[in-house]
């Protein structure tokens, strides 16, 4: 029934989409009429893509056995809202309110409907900038939902720098609709994101209103999240002045990349790839803002056409896959019965010869009847033991077959389970890596702690340190199995008396910070080695700062890592 729901909510997104289109704000730089007609063709080959999406074949179905998947298809989240049924030829004042997120926002719109549309104009007060919900979001996009759940987008609302107002001026075929503002990462966006920063309030609605609940569905953060690289280098870049259309294909390119579209939907990615590129080399060359921007929003509505046919492609590759080990289950199980029947046919034969000999000797010992019935005996004695041994046949190459089954199975748990750990260990690597230097060894992932993290000569942690050890912990909280090994290292300075003293105290201040933040003390185990193990000259200043450290050596089953302790 999901499948199936899913699939019509595709159709109504495309048939949503196809009537709307994307509209210019009044805030954005207003291009020529050849420049819109070449945004809504590109636009149009999104429809095929949209079209695609309603077909059974893809449904929005959780994949366990392509490590490749990642958060596609995304699982969606469902808001309930309230929407106006707007009378014909009528004009209504409608309130717009912020939600949680932005709770001063404030806004109206006027809706006026005409004979087979509805002109909406709408000015929103108190907004902030897009990204202060996260990196990944740089645009404000208004919606029209409509009863069924459809959302449609109306257009992208841009808030410029130094302003927090935005406004836009755009229609819709749609007469009965809810309407919502959420934050994006690019306007050419297919479906809402749950970042709803703003809604319409019917409760005071002016003109021939009629009220509607709706519920809708949105797609979660997740999805647009920093997986595949961090988001602020390939996004925002170094240049904090380029404008926003840039911005939005930047973004746009890596969620694709996200989705594998590289992989499942190379043309579409490659030839977003080239318009980003074009835009790029605009921008560089300080072309007119209205030729960046023409190029970019191609770039970031190519992105999102390479995205949709990266989801369905993965989907299609891995029932292709479904559908070939079906063929080979169908043609193995054709081939037993083949050979059964063939057993059974021999069997048979054995039997008719064996009866036709018996007659043969009863008519030929008519006259001794007494070898006639002995004759008769020793035939039905052999077609019973000739059915023993068939059913003993069958079940040998049942048993046999059962075992080749439970062997198979019992290899592929074992080869998934080392995928996971190895999937596992590379995460928590890039995560640790993302707060202080680790480094993958046979012990386990080490983190290594400088000796800048402590105040000199002694186990006091700095403020810098405390940050980065919160950010450790918040990441070793996510997996319930690791261990931590701490263990404290000082230069050949000072007495060997003092130096372990120092190496235990700085490692058991770790340990402690560690668990104030969460890390159950169960896991971990502290050690101080004094100026054993220098992974560097104790001759020189640079090398006797580079032994000062303390090391955070983490390990586990789930990993793949057993702690080993190391000499002192």
């Amino acid at each position: 029934m999901r499948q199936v729901y899913l699939h019509h909510r595709a159709a109504l997104l495309l048939a949503s989409h196809l009537r709307g289109g994307f509209r210019r704000t009044e805030t954005q730089p207003r291009h020529s009429e050849v420049t819109i007609m070449r945004t809504f063709k590109n636009f149009a080959f999104l429809a095929p893509l949209l079209l695609a999406l309603a077909l059974p074949a893809f449904g929005w179905q959780d994949s366990d056995d392509d490590s490749k998947q990642s958060r596609y298809p995304p699982r969606l989240e469902s808001r309930t809202t309230k929407a106006v049924d707007y009378k014909q030829d009528s004009t209504s004042d409608i309130d717009l309110k912020g939600t949680t997120l932005v709770p001063d926002l404030k806004g109206e719109a006027k809706v006026h409907t005409r004979t087979g549309r509805v002109e909406i104009e709408t000015k929103l007060h108190h907004m902030r900038p897009a990204n202060s919900f996260g990196l990944e979001y740089l645009t404000y996009v208004l919606w029209a939902v409509a009863p069924d759940g459809r959302a449609n987008n109306l257009g992208e609302l841009v808030v410029k720098n130094g302003e927090d107002e935005a406004s836009i001026e755009t229609t819709s075929t749609l007469q009965s609709f809810a309407l919502i503002v959420t934050a994006e990462p690019y306007f050419a966006v297919t479906q809402p994101s749950d970042m709803v920063v703003a809604e319409n309030d019917v409760k005071d609605a002016k003109g021939s209103v009629r009220i509607v609940d709706v519920q809708y569905e949105l797609i979660p953060r997740s999805l647009y999240t920093q997986q595949v690289e961090p988001i602020e280098k390939p996004v925002y870049g170094v240049d904090k002045k380029a404008p926003l259309s840039l911005l939005e294909a930047r973004n746009a390119i890596r969620i694709a990349k996200d989705a594998h579209a590289d992989e499942y939907a190379e043309g579409q990615y490659q030839a977003a790839k080239q318009s980003l590129a074009q835009a790029e080399d605009y921008y560089q060359r300080k072309q007119s803002t209205k030729s960046i921007d023409t190029v970019a929003r191609e770039a970031t509505q190519a992105a999102e056409s390479a995205r949709v046919m990266a989801i369905k492609n993965s989907e299609q590759a891995k029932q292709e896959r479904e559908r070939n080990d079906a063929q080979a289950k169908a043609e193995q199980a054709q081939a037993d019965a083949a050979t059964q029947a063939q057993a059974a046919a021999q069997a048979q034969a054995e039997r008719q010869a064996a009866a036709q000999q018996a007659s043969d000797e009863q008519a030929r010992a008519q006259a001794e009847a007494q070898q006639r019935q002995q004759a008769e005996l020793a035939a039905q004695q052999q077609a019973q033991q000739a059915q023993q041994a068939q059913l003993q046949a069958q079940q040998a190459q049942q048993q046999t077959q059962l075992a080749q089954q439970q062997a198979q199975a019992a290899q592929q748990q074992a080869q998934q389970a080392e995928s996971d750990r190895q999937q596992m260990r590379a995460r928590l690597l890039e995560q640790l890596n993302q707060v202080l230097e680790t480094r993958d060894t046979a012990r386990g992932l080490i983190v290594s702690m400088p000796d800048v993290l402590f105040d000199t000569g002694s186990a006091n942690l700095k403020p810098t340190a405390k940050e980065r050890l919160a950010k450790v912990a918040g990441i070793l909280i996510a997996y319930p199995d690791i261990r931590v090994e701490i263990d404290g290292y000082t230069d050949s300075t000072g007495s060997d008396a003092f130096n372990m003293q120092l190496s235990e105290q700085r490692s058991e201040s770790v340990r402690s910070y560690l668990s104030s933040q969460g890390v159950s003390q169960n896991v971990i185990t502290t050690q101080g080695f004094g100026e054993s193990n220098p992974i560097a000259s104790n001759d020189t200043a640079s090398g006797r700062q580079q032994n000062r450290r303390v090391e955070l050596v983490v390990s586990g089953e789930s990993i793949g890592a057993q702690a080993v302790v190391p000499n002192r």
